[in-house]
């Protein structure tokens, strides 16, 4: 079982031009979105948060059921569920806005326990910004991580969420000792000031970066690195791509029975090479579709 801890959101995506475009609700956020594409890919996945009780927490959960995950561990709330207006660039790329105050997922709480048979643990985004909801994802990942839980973070920094840029900096280096894989975009890496090398010395077996269209590189604790290109395809946008990739990471490394660190160093050249070209063609199905709608296995020929 991979759990995916992190918040639910409705994202508002313009279908036109200006400022003034109409705009469309569409399922998201970046723990949703990677849990949605775990179901799709075949893995037992189960979605832990805290969800509104409100129309669109309902078609939130609803997804989540239709896909086959378990949403036992989810939280109620009768707060508003938040919401992320997207403004689209000219090569698909996306750019968000959020109103965050008083919604539901902020006031999440860490559970007693993870459910029976939690092998890895995903985290990333807004849920690791907002308190008072972030101190109870961090209390969650030190917990799985002490626990002996494959934990896998993608901090996909929101640069207008965050007031302290310096603290949340130091805060996102205290994680590295409780995190197990790290995934982050080249824009994510250059905001953090950090290299590869230096948070790999700080915990992680292996980093992830990805690079858009040019691909993604995996670094590992043995002086490894490790290098996909992108898969070319037509874009339409770029929403739920790096949760994709989150996604089929946690998947393939899951089929190879390497949900630990040591799994993970044994991969070598080969298996690294196999899986980030997977994780390359799964970003690619996503980003030739409107919205976060990531690849099914059979799509993908695994």
């Amino acid at each position: 079982m991979i759990v995916v801890a992190g918040e639910a959101l409705i994202d508002l995506v313009p279908r036109g031009a200006g400022a003034l475009a109409a705009l469309q609700p569409a399922l998201g956020g970046g723990p949703f979105n990677t849990a949605v594409a775990l179901g799709r890919l075949g893995s037992p996945t189960a979605f832990c948060s805290r969800v509104s009780d409100d129309a669109f927490g309902e078609a939130l959960l609803d997804r989540l059921r239709a896909t086959g995950v378990d949403v036992s561990s989810v939280q109620r709330g009768g707060e508003p569920t938040t919401l992320a207006v997207a403004t689209l660039g000219e090569d698909g790329s996306a750019a968000y806005t959020f109103y965050v105050e008083g919604t539901a997922d902020r006031l999440f709480s860490a559970p007693a326990a993870l459910p029976t048979g939690t092998r890895a643990v995903s985290f990333g985004t807004c849920s690791l910004v907002l308190e008072p909801g972030a101190s109870a994802y961090e209390e969650l990942m030190r917990a799985a991580a002490g626990q002996g839980a494959f934990t896998a973070l993608d901090p996909n920094i929101r640069p207008g969420l965050i007031a302290d840029a310096d603290a949340y900096r130091a805060r996102f280096k205290s994680w590295l000792s409780s995190v197990s894989l790290l995934k982050l975009s080249a824009e994510d890496a250059e905001w953090l000031g950090g290299t590869p090398r230096e948070w790999l010395a700080a915990g992680p077996a292996a980093v992830v970066v990805t690079r858009g269209g040019a691909g993604l590189t995996a670094y590992t604790r043995d002086g490894g690195e490790y290098t996909v290109p992108g898969e070319r395809v037509e874009v339409v946008d770029t929403i739920g791509a790096g949760d994709t990739v989150n996604a089929a990471l946690l998947h393939g490394l899951a089929v190879r029975d390497a949900l630990t660190d040591r799994g993970v160093a044994g991969l070598g050249e080969d298996g690294w090479t196999e899986l980030l070209r997977f994780a390359a063609r799964a970003a690619a199905v996503t980003c030739a579709r409107a919205g976060a709608e990531p690849p099914y296995a059979r799509e993908l020929g695994d």
